[in-house]
């Protein structure tokens, strides 16, 4: 098996953290997060990175660039650069202080060409590329957001930022970074203006859950919710899954789910092949959450410009002997099934559901949550330096597995998903991967350099 590790050393050097405010005078006002953006599970940290090789034509030093034309952007989405606060009921509001967000900038001796595939999720030194600033990772009166830039020996460079994921999606930033890039080149305005209308998404009066959440701590999985499996250590690798290992996976299928989409053939592969290595009593029961906006699904009349969240987690449940004894399009329909739950009624009742049930947590054991960003846009970002050579997630998030895409030093495009579960349960994984593809994906490893309890 082609395993790619942690071989590239170089150092990075980085300046004192800086921040950055909006470059003219913006509101002062406190604005409430909806009721989706402010649900436990969207309390967290979200990496993102995207790398950018030499370009000769480009506009300048990329530290100078970017920092002034986050300032720029700032002026338009004055939001990002406030504090969250809570209020009764521990409703997450902006106060939009004006502050501004974390600013690095730092250098590498080193090129792209010597990171070579380690530049897929989880990145080589992702903690040197996005240097936890002391204080700055929690939620209330922390700032949204902390970029880094660092200047690579090529001449090309890492951009690599945190995002507070209450305030935003990824689709979000994806239009933040476009306006970073607008206003780089030059612009006094974002081709697409900010919208904030976050009551779209809030809870209805009265909230009245209409739709069964499956993906969702309730009194009678609160138990069930808390058993850990202990293990010293946890390790994340990332799969590439390029034309070969796909059409192996298709190849499988049923004529009737010969249409099935990338994404459900390759969910059902993940969390099929999961839930073999984690090696559960043959009735547990495990579940599938699927990451879906309503965006795409042209619903909620969400306006061009919103930045907010705007998806929900829809999952299903199976018993584990029947999803690894049953051929794989099992798992396949099962996938179906979550994503065709999500209409503008079940958001609708989700964020009901957050207000009726004090914001619960999704369930975290057994469950394999996934979200798809390669129809997001991260690969088109262009900042003044052309396209990036890979954009999207740093890394996964706890059971959060993301998918982008990407192009390995081969030349195949594919689709790369970082994984994070127990060494022995990972050792398993691989080789359930390897049997149900009949080939050799290519692997990145990544030690988490922590002690984790794993919710899995």
């Amino acid at each position: 098996m082609a395993v790619s590790t942690s071989s590239v050393d170089f150092s990075v050097i980085r300046r004192e953290p800086e921040l950055v405010a909006p470059a003219k005078p913006t509101p002062r006002k406190l604005k409430p997060l909806s009721d989706i953006d402010d649900q436990e599970g969207f309390r967290f940290q979200s990496p993102l990175i995207l790398f950018y090789g030499n370009n000769p034509s480009a506009i300048g030093d990329p530290a100078k660039v970017i920092r002034e034309a986050l300032a720029a952007a700032l002026v338009f989405y004055y939001p990002l650069a406030g504090r969250l606060v809570e209020g009764p009921n521990r409703k997450l509001m902006v106060d939009c202080t004006g502050e501004g967000v974390l600013f690095i900038e730092a250098d590498a001796d080193v090129t792209l060409d010597e990171l070579g595939d380690e530049i897929m999720p989880p990145c080589t030194k992702l903690e040197e590329l996005l240097y936890n600033v002391p204080g700055s990772d929690g939620i209330i009166g922390c700032p949204l957001l902390l970029f880094q830039v660092t200047r690579l020996k090529c001449g090309g460079f890492i951009i690599a930022l945190r995002q507070n994921h209450t305030v935003s999606d990824a689709f979000g930033m994806v239009q933040l970074l476009n306006t970073i890039g607008e206003m780089a080149k030059g612009k006094s305005m974002p081709s697409v203006l900010p919208i904030w209308q976050r009551h779209i998404f809030s809870a209805r009066h009265p909230p009245n859950t209409t739709c069964s959440h499956h993906e969702y701590i309730n009194p009678s999985t609160v138990a069930e919710s808390k058993i850990m499996l202990p293990t010293n250590v946890e390790v994340q690798k990332s799969f590439f899954f390029g034309p070969k290992e796909l059409k192996s996976l298709r190849r499988q299928l049923p004529p009737l789910l010969q249409a099935s989409s990338t994404f459900e053939l390759l969910t059902a592969c993940l969390w099929r092949c999961r839930t073999a290595a984690l090696q559960l009593h043959p009735r547990e029961e495990v579940r599938v959450s699927c990451v879906v906006s309503v965006r795409k699904k042209g619903m909620m009349h969400v306006p061009r410009g919103f930045y907010g969240n705007a998806s929900a987690w829809p999952a299903q449940v199976s018993e584990a002997q029947l999803l690894c004894r049953n051929p794989l399009g099992y798992a396949v329909e099962l996938v179906k099934k979550a994503k065709a739950q999500m209409s503008e009624e079940y958001i609708k009742s989700v964020a009901d559901l957050m207000v009726i049930r004090g914001r619960p947590m999704y369930i975290e054991t057994r469950n394999f949550l996934v979200s798809d960003t390669t129809i997001i846009g991260f690969g088109k970002v262009d900042l003044g330096w052309g396209k990036p050579i890979f954009a999207g997630p740093a890394a996964a998030v706890s059971i959060i597995s993301t998918y982008a895409r990407y192009r390995n030093r081969k030349g195949e495009d594919g689709i790369v998903v970082p994984i994070i579960l127990p060494q022995p349960v990972m050792e398993r994984f691989i080789e359930e991967i390897r049997k149900i593809t009949q080939d050799q994906p290519l692997i990145g490893s990544c030690d988490v350099p922590s002690t984790i309890v794993s919710r899995i």
